[in-house]
């Protein structure tokens, strides 16, 4: 039996988004605890199957071949000796590559994933260095490899802007910036800084990053007449189906997207050139098709966080409080995306100031489209406001923690919104405590050991709570009391599952052995991209609807013969394996009882969540207090990072073990932004020159200290299960914790990421 249902009940002891609070929050069990991830035992056993590694017989090999202008045409395709080459089954360049729809802009429909709407090999024009020019499918990897090396091209290249400096003189103004407006002004914020007693105006720069997951991007494609079987290394699963059902242009439920274990994302894992190749030349071959890219081939195709160029400018009166917020500047990005880097953001909603002007612009340039990259905006952001506000509490002598408490607001600065729960002083109070802030001397240059300089520094963290609509979710009970909750979401190694599991264990009252989380297949229930901290939330408010229609049917199947007799959704709580009175711990059945008198061997239930309607009444941000130790060595310039800690304030915590791991995961990513992580792009020619990890410099184990994570655990009342997003907080504020730390050891500012030996000199 299946009931289904499409919106939320509006009944009392239900959850109310931005109403009423999760009546769950009260209840505990399994919520909270460290339990180790359930997949845990699966991929060290090696039988998680990762997209590169699904079996087909008669399966062939992708090799692509890339372009080495930045803009022009292609005048010559000499494909006959790759073509003749041993193994070879197939060349597919813009001459024989079946037609398809260019892909739509990702959030620009229900069914867009595109990271850029160019046509993908549809034609001879060239828009990027680095762009798929030809596809070879061999026999075996090695074969198709080798027949690469043997396609001779020719270009027209055309005039090409790869300069940012030359790209900046002609600026454009955003319609609208991730739905926000791109120009946000509150009283004259020029003026102020002007008449400020104390000011700080400066300009922050931030490289090129590129993303580079543990799992290369991958896919394995099969077609079965019109039905397209992808097994693919997405975080956005349902928007991937839907967007090749379109560009192939056939009916969306023939096309079928598995990927439940990703090796890694961070914002990379989305529809790329790659997944839409092998589809086609899988098409045109008759024959399965794997595609793994190379290193290189991820920096050549898939795009990564963009250039910025910031200005923060602050005025403040002599007892701190700000009188301006000024955060201005432009990133670089094509015409054929829409990621624009919006490190304004962090700005919007910390700090209480009488004045603001908020904007940025873009300037468009012909290079890969970039795309979202952890705490997009926010942790490139933050080291620019948080740098800024380290400044002025230098310039006015006060300690840069009291300096936020005296600019703590009481509402949203700009949006007036009442917060939903904040918790930010008191995270810094304790990490404070626990770090030993006041053994940090307020001069730089006063602590040494030997050669070292030691220095320590802080910086807010923050990324808003995102909650998305349309995500459902369905519960299956069978009648000897197994649980199993299925949604078309993602789980990348941070937990999701094991979360998940807990929430449902806690939420139905059974044991979490008793709990199968089905996700990871387009063909299940609509879920939720992987991506702006959303999954956690989305898929708890799809729980929250499933199960009360689910509990709704079972007090229905209870029937008069039942202790549940007369009771509502409002009198009851799962709990124990079954269903009982709040209040009256009498009146109980359990679920076998209930399907066993029924004469049902399972019930199933589908629903899909409530609007998020807190996120238009409440302002919802997770934040965090970043605390970090440096060495800096005072004869080469050399940077340690010694120690580091992060207290954060991220509602309720539901797996203390993964989400340590998750916080962790993002200061070490921070410690890349700040000291080593750069994408090196050749202006002469648009082209990514240190494309590999040997040249791309991310953190190693040696580059990590000790990482103290500690945090609040306060529910917030307005989310499901009182908790907001933690994937990315942790990489924010990041940069500037470190690069406060090093000018506390140093006294020299710097306000270049990454911040290298050379600066330091």
């Amino acid at each position: 039996m299946t009931v289904q249902s499409d919106a939320q009940r509006d009944k009392s002891g239900s959850w109310q988004p931005g109403v009423t609070s999760d009546p769950m929050l009260r209840k505990h069990g399994a919520l909270g605890q460290p339990i180790s991830r359930i997949d845990g035992p699966l991929k060290v056993e090696g039988k998680a199957l990762f997209a590169a590694e699904y079996p087909y017989e008669n399966i062939c090999y992708a090799a692509l071949v890339f372009s080495n202008i930045a803009r022009g045409r292609i005048t010559e395709l000499d494909t006959m000796g790759a073509e003749k080459a041993p193994g070879v089954v197939l060349v597919m360049t813009y001459q024989n590559a079946p037609r398809m729809k260019a892909p739509s802009l990702m959030m620009s429909s229900p069914s867009s994933a595109g990271a850029s709407d160019l046509p993908v090999m549809q034609n001879d024009e060239i828009h990027w260095n680095g762009q798929a020019v030809a596809l070879v499918l061999g026999e075996t990897q090695e074969q198709a490899d080798f027949a690469t090396s043997l396609i001779k091209v020719e270009y027209a290249a055309l005039p090409a802007v790869t300069s940012f400096e030359e790209a900046k003189m002609r600026p454009r103004q955003l319609e609208t910036l991730l739905g926000q407006p791109p120009i946000l002004e509150i009283g004259d914020a020029e003026h102020a800084l002007k008449a400020s007693e104390v000011q700080v105006d400066n300009i922050y720069r931030t490289p090129r990053h590129n993303h580079n997951a543990i799992e290369l991007h991958a896919a394995t494609v099969a077609w079965k007449g019109d039905e397209l079987r992808l097994h693919d290394a997405t975080q956005m699963i349902d928007l991937t189906a839907g967007q090749l059902a379109d560009m192939f242009d056939i009916d969306p439920e023939k096309v079928r997207v598995t990927s439940p274990y990703v090796g890694g994302g961070f914002g990379g894992k989305c529809l790329w050139d790659h997944q839409i190749l092998a589809c086609a030349a899988a098409k045109l071959a008759k024959r399965p098709v794997r595609i793994m890219l190379s290193r290189e081939g991820v920096f050549r195709i898939v795009g990564g966080r963009t250039v910025t160029e910031q200005r923060v400018a602050l005025g403040a009166s002599g007892e701190g409080k700000l009188d301006a917020v000024i955060h201005t500047g432009i990133v670089a990005m094509t015409l054929h995306n829409s990621c624009p880097e919006q490190f304004t953001f962090p700005a919007r909603h910390l700090y209480a100031a009488k004045t603001f002007r908020l904007a940025q612009e873009v300037a468009d340039m012909d290079m890969m489209a970039n795309t979202f990259m952890r705490a997009p905006g926010e942790s490139v952001g933050t080291f620019a406001l948080e740098c800024a506000l380290d400044e002025l509490a230098d310039k006015l002598g006060i300690d840069p923690i009291e300096l936020r408490k005296r600019i703590e607001p009481e509402k949203d600065p700009t949006s007036g919104k009442a917060f939903s729960s904040r918790h930010l002083i008191e995270a810094y109070e304790s990490g404070a405590k626990q770090f030993g802030w006041h053994r940090r001397s307020p001069t730089p240059r006063q602590q040494r050991d030997g050669e070292w300089l030691i220095g320590m520094g802080c910086a807010t963290a923050t990324y808003p709570y995102h909650r998305f609509p349309g995500t459902a979710a369905r519960i299956r009970l069978t009648a000897v009391g197994h649980v199993t909750v299925s949604t078309a979401v993602h789980d990348m190694g941070m937990g999701t599952a094991t979360a998940q599991v807990q929430h449902i264990a806690a939420r139905l009252g059974v044991l979490t052995d008793h709990v199968t989380f089905e996700y990871g297949d387009s063909t299940l229930p609509r879920g939720v991209i992987a991506g702006g901290s959303t999954q956690t939330a989305s898929i708890g408010g799809a729980v929250i609807a499933a199960t009360e229609v689910f509990v709704e049917e079972l007090l229905k199947l209870a029937g008069n013969a039942s202790p549940l007799a007369g009771l509502s959704l409002a009198d009851v709580e799962p709990r124990d394996g079954g269903i009982g009175h709040r209040d009256d711990l009498e009146r109980f059945e359990t679920y076998e009882s209930i399907l066993r008198r029924s004469g049902r061997n399972e019930l199933v239930c589908q629903a899909e969540a409530a609007p998020p309607a807190e996120m238009q009444a409440f302002s919802m941000h997770s934040y965090g207090a970043q605390f970090c130790e440096v060495r800096v060595s005072d004869v080469t310039g050399e940077t340690r990072v010694s120690r580091f800690l992060g207290s954060f304030d991220a509602g309720h915590i539901l797996n203390a073990k993964t989400a340590t791991s998750q916080f962790k995961g993002g200061i070490v990513m921070g410690i890349g932004l700040a000291l080593t992580e750069e994408t090196n792009f050749d202006e002469r020619t648009g082209r990514i020159v240190n494309a590999s990890l040997a040249e791309y410099h991310v953190p190693v184990q040696m580059d990590v200290p000790q990482i103290d994570i500690i945090y609040t655990d306060a529910a917030d009342p307005q989310a499901p299960m009182g908790a907001r997003g933690i994937g990315e907080i942790g990489i924010t504020g990041v940069g500037a914790a470190v690069a406060n730390a090093i000018f506390n050891a140093t006294g020299k500012r710097i306000r270049d990421l990454p911040i290298t030996l050379d600066k330091l000199i």
